[in-house]
């Protein structure tokens, strides 16, 4: 831990050293919500968000607010381990592969043309009682198995044995902006109507358990954090189907999966509480997670140390130090494309848009890692050999 900051009404303990003045801002902002328990957490790779900074986690006492989960629920990572040497793979392999995942993977804005079978969507919910879900769902249908935009991706990557690694980063692509966008209007709503003390400014209006509307969005984000990974996995095998086309006898070792953008009901210093996590992942005792770098750079398996100060948890990946705007203004497209190349990464960077996801627009990778050693253990340090972004 670098430093707490105790001027407002709980400390706020922060993994980082370089924060910068408008995630500080939002964080205390938090730490005077007078249903915030405890502590406020800033992990490594925080930087400013929407209403709370990303990299945030924050434990409620009774109470949940949508724009402390954020837009993308359930976004998050899954893995794979093969036991393929990156070796005996040439580029032109490689390539067969990266362009078998993109006819097979939508990205971007894309969606299948036709619906999924409905048995990849989630299964454990009466979807008559989830009123956006319901809305979305046929939408949905179209949309499970794609990898959407921004900062998602798909990476080929070797681990310092030189094993073949396949790794997804993305969400529950339009269902989950739509439930967070619905929810987070109807907690404003409420909050004006009850003229609360919390300033709308902060964009952090909340839900009461003991409202309809708490438990309606918890059953809903749920659902959410189950299509996001149902997405990962439907992505996953589709991906194994192409690399099992181009090499004869791969093996996959069990996915590893693990979500940043949700709120759980968790057990932390004697009281039951809600912990979100936006823009980070648990870190429980023995856990095993992904924290993934910037596009081109190194990203880790790691194991949770299960510190209770973090609510045990810890960073998602690298974090900006760049808005997606600044990194496509001030960046140069063919630096960014020579880094990569240099380093012998297969990419698909084309145009200057491409430029809100590049390396230089984020954090160090090991910086992060360095700032977390007692969050988390490293198990396994992954590199990328070709990448596809969203």
């Amino acid at each position: 831990m670098q430093q707490v900051i105790s001027t407002e009404r709980i400390p706020i303990k922060m993994w980082l050293d370089d924060a910068e003045e408008g995630s500080i801002k939002q964080a205390k902002n938090l730490a005077n919500l007078p249903f915030a328990f405890k502590h406020v957490c800033l992990m490594p790779d925080t930087h400013q968000g929407y209403g709370m900074p990303i990299g945030g986690v924050l434990a409620t006492q009774g109470v949940i607010i949508p724009n402390a989960v954020g837009v993308d629920i359930g976004c998050g990572m899954c893995a794979v381990k093969t036991n393929v040497s990156v070796k005996t793979l040439s580029p032109e392999i490689i390539k067969k592969i990266m362009k078998g995942v993109r006819d097979r993977v939508p990205l971007g804005f894309n969606h299948h043309k036709e619906k999924q079978n409905e048995s990849r969507m989630p299964q454990d919910f009466d979807i008559d009682k989830l009123f956006i879900v319901r809305n979305q769902y046929n939408s949905a249908l179209k949309q499970i198995g794609t990898l959407g935009g921004g900062n998602h991706f798909i990476e080929l990557q070797k681990d310092e044995t030189g094993m073949l690694w396949i790794m997804i980063h993305s969400g529950s692509r339009n269902i989950g902006l739509k439930v967070a966008e619905h929810y987070n209007n109807v907690a404003k709503n409420l909050n004006a109507s009850w003229y609360s003390a919390v300033d709308p400014k902060w964009d952090l209006a909340f839900l009461p358990f003991n409202t309809e509307a708490a438990k309606q969005y918890y059953q809903e984000m749920l659902y959410c954090v189950s299509f996001a990974f149902s997405n990962r996995q439907l992505m996953m095998e589709r991906i194994q189907e192409v690399v099992g086309h181009e090499i004869l006898g791969v093996e996959y070792e069990p996915m590893i999966n693990i979500a940043h953008n949700y709120a759980a009901w968790e057990e932390h210093f004697g009281e039951k509480v809600i912990v979100h996590r936006k823009g980070a992942t648990s870190a429980f005792t023995g856990e095993i997670g992904i924290i993934p770098g910037s596009q081109g750079t190194k990203s880790y398996i790691v194991e949770g140390l299960g510190n209770p100060e973090s609510f045990m948890s810890c960073s998602h990946g690298a974090g900006r130090t760049m808005s997606r705007a600044k990194a496509v203004r001030e960046l140069d497209l063919e630096e960014e494309k020579r880094k990569l190349d240099e380093r012998g990464i297969i990419h698909s960077i084309r145009g200057k848009s491409d430029l809100e996801e590049a390396a230089s627009a984020y954090k160090e990778i090991s910086k992060v890692m360095e700032l977390q050693q007692d969050l988390v253990k490293i198990r396994t340090e992954l590199s990328p050999i070709a990448v596809i972004k969203g």
